[in-house]
């Protein structure tokens, strides 16, 4: 250590009397000497001191120069990797933003809140991206910034994240091909994407990720399932209440507030012909809907008809066993419904309708509200 130290004195004391040029070369020879070597933190950071110094005092393309071959070193100076991240000039930061190993979460978080574009590029083709930072590129980046961290398979994102570049991809077909294509892709996020994506892209997702469709639709047509119906059509409350229901949906008073009123009073037939009068869906799929211990068809439903928590939790009480939902299974739903879109709610029952519900003369239309 005490023979570095008093290299590094004798270097820096050449470079106090010498010229310009005799600078530079003293500049590569300290950085010939640093990655040559195997040193401590301690004198990588004297290493930095001397190098930094002379950093600032050679021209762009010398330092692009430098910042190439410290890039991939992975004890270059913490403080020289720094002031290279964040030079103006996107030849000296980029190779450093892209390859260093040296930047932490919370240098790369900070250059990308306040540097520009170009450097926000650069970090978006890191191999590896945290949550943190994708926060950043997703809300503060450009199209071509959305789309190269889209494409990065090492880039992991917050559910935040996901939704905010799935909200970009509305109208981008770029970039929602590729959110669809990854592997990380949330079930829930995937089907908002599917349903607000082009007819042409929407199609090649769902051949590309037929997992993801049939988990999708799979949950919706086991609604088609041979449940026997607790209060068929057979039964005098059944045919009482199709009545009185009926009667609220052709005079317009079949509301959202009339579904809740009906499910806190625990009057499973008036609920299910209610619902299935305002989403076109048949009562037998309401019903299942409503007693399935999934719950992923009463939230779509619900989502679907632009219901309330407060009624989509009535609901969800009403179908539960003995009424009854633990705080923590009740929290799981609210998060779920709120990630919900209703745009592809609709659109997912609107695919079961068209398999499950052909169109008769007279029957209600689907989502009215």
């Amino acid at each position: 250590m005490d023979e570095t130290r008093s290299m590094l004195r004798d270097l820096e004391e050449a470079i106090a009397r010498g010229t310009a040029d005799s600078r530079e070369r003293a500049l590569w020879h300290a950085t010939d000497l640093l990655i040559a070597g195997r040193y401590y933190e301690e004198e990588i950071a004297t290493f930095g001191e001397v190098i930094g110094r002379l950093a600032d005092e050679i021209e762009t393309e010398a330092r692009a120069r430098l910042a190439h071959r410290l890039a991939r070193i992975e004890y270059s100076p913490a403080s020289v990797i720094r002031k290279l991240a964040f030079d103006d000039e996107i030849d000296v930061a980029g190779p450093i933003l892209r390859q260093s190993e040296r930047l932490d979460d919370a240098t790369l978080v900070e250059n990308a809140s306040t540097k520009s574009q170009a450097h926000l590029l650069a970090i978006a083709e890191r191999k590896t991206l945290s949550p943190a930072i994708t926060d950043v590129l997703a809300t503060r980046g450009n199209r071509a910034v959305a789309t190269a961290v889209a494409q990065n398979h090492g880039a992991q994102f917050s559910g935040h994240g996901f939704l905010h570049m799935v909200k970009r991809a509305e109208n981008d077909s770029i970039l929602a091909e590729h959110l669809g294509r990854r592997l990380d892709i949330p079930r829930h996020l995937f089907q908002q994407l599917i349903a607000k994506a082009s007819d042409d892209v929407g199609r090649r997702l769902a051949g590309e990720r037929p997992e993801l469709m049939g988990e999708i639709h799979s949950s919706v047509a086991n609604v088609a399932g041979d449940l026997q119906s607790k209060f068929g059509p057979g039964t005098r409350n059944y045919f009482v209440a199709k009545r009185t229901v009926s009667i609220q949906y052709r005079e317009g008073n079949l509301h959202e507030s009339t579904i809740a009123g009906y499910a806190v009073a625990h009057k499973v037939e008036e609920v299910t012909i209610g619902l299935a009068l305002l989403s076109g869906l048949p009562a037998d799929v309401v019903e299942r809907a409503l007693f399935d211990r999934n719950r992923e068809m009463l939230l779509m439903l619900a989502k679907a008809l632009h219901f309330g928590w407060d009624t989509t939790m009535a609901l969800a009480f009403l179908g539960a066993r003995d009424h009854r939902i633990t705080a923590g299974e009740l929290q799981e739903l609210e998060r779920d419904y709120a990630r919900l879109d209703a745009r592809a709610s609709r659109s997912v029952l609107e695919f079961y309708q068209s398999r499950k519900a052909p169109a008769r003369s007279g029957a209600p239309r689907a989502f009215v509200h």
